[in-house]
């Protein structure tokens, strides 16, 4: 029987492994991963072969079918995100003691901020910078539930998403809000701008496409008791559903701007079908935000204030 390898304590060259690792399953492959690493494909075989062997698992999948992780592999991407996740906080800490801001910050975003006039993030960033230089930004836009994991498990330090349900292993920092309506685009029977006599009752006769995660779009669906016949899992593609002309959607009013002044979009009863968004920053609850997460937290609560 052949026995599996067993990791014992991190060494220096597994971090270094782990961290090929990581950039390989980031890039989608090895060859998009050369660039990354600033290594060639020869090497990087080799590396994710040896963390393999030290392992004891195959991780990935490659040839003509192309690049996947498996499902050791995933889970293996998972443990040592959450380990290089804690190594960043370490230093974080270390750099406390000496007064730097030095390292990098993960910063995760809900989608489709950039367009609100209400929303300040590039102004934070800015003073950030001018705050922190030596400190290394990683931007990212997911959706909420991702977000939210993230942060929690200390792959993203920070991270800023649609308030919805409150979780006792964050903190909450409001910054904006953006204003939400239903709209619908032309070939739709609702599209007609003399449609004076609709009501809420015959929008719920008509297809509606609502966000598939937990969020305040699906709160407002409940509420206004409107039946959802497509999925969609953030705001993009629930701009390409409502344009088929086939669906009712919400979306930011900031968003929507563009498709409205178009003739590609109008919003449905807005007096009625309407509700506003509050966007906040979060943070892990415990440990306390070092002084690099801090920083970035004072500058959005700044700018937006």
């Amino acid at each position: 029987m052949v026995r599996k390898a067993l990791l014992g304590n991190l060494t220096d060259s597994d971090l270094r492994l782990l961290r090929v690792f990581r950039a390989v399953a980031a890039c989608g492959g090895f060859a998009a991963a050369e660039l990354e690493l600033n290594i060639n494909r020869s090497t990087i075989s080799r590396h994710i072969k040896d963390l393999e062997t030290r392992l004891g698992v195959t991780l990935c999948r490659r040839g003509r079918a192309g690049f996947a992780l498996t499902s050791e592999g995933a889970q293996v991407l998972s443990g040592a995100m959450k380990v290089m996740a804690a190594m960043e906080d370490f230093q974080h800490e270390v750099d406390d003691l000496h007064q730097r801001l030095t390292g990098s910050l993960a910063l995760a975003v809900f989608d489709k901020t950039a367009s609100n006039p209400r929303c300040h993030i590039s102004r934070a960033l800015a003073l950030f910078d001018e705050q922190a230089p030596d400190v290394h930004p990683q931007l990212h836009v997911l959706p909420i539930n991702t977000i939210e994991t993230g942060v929690i498990e200390g792959r993203f330090q920070v991270g800023i998403i649609p308030t919805h349900r409150p979780s006792s292993s964050l903190d909450y920092y409001p910054l904006f809000d953006e204003q939400m309506y239903l709209y619908c685009a032309p070939g739709h029977p609702l599209y007609n701008p003399g449609s004076d006599a609709l009501t809420a009752e015959t929008v719920r006769a008509h297809h509606y496409v609502g966000i598939g995660h937990h969020s305040p779009n699906m709160e407002i669906t409940r509420e206004l008791e409107l039946r959802r016949h497509a999925t969609a899992h953030d705001q993009e593609a629930v701009a390409h559903l409502v344009l088929s002309g086939k669906y009712l959607g919400f979306l930011p009013e900031h968003y929507a701007e563009s498709f409205v002044t178009r003739g590609l979009m109008r919003p449905v009863l807005p007096a009625v079908l309407q509700y506003v968004c509050g966007f906040s920053a979060i943070v892990r609850h415990s440990p306390a935000p070092s002084r690099v997460v801090q920083t970035l937290l004072d500058a959005l609560v700044s700018v937006h204030s």
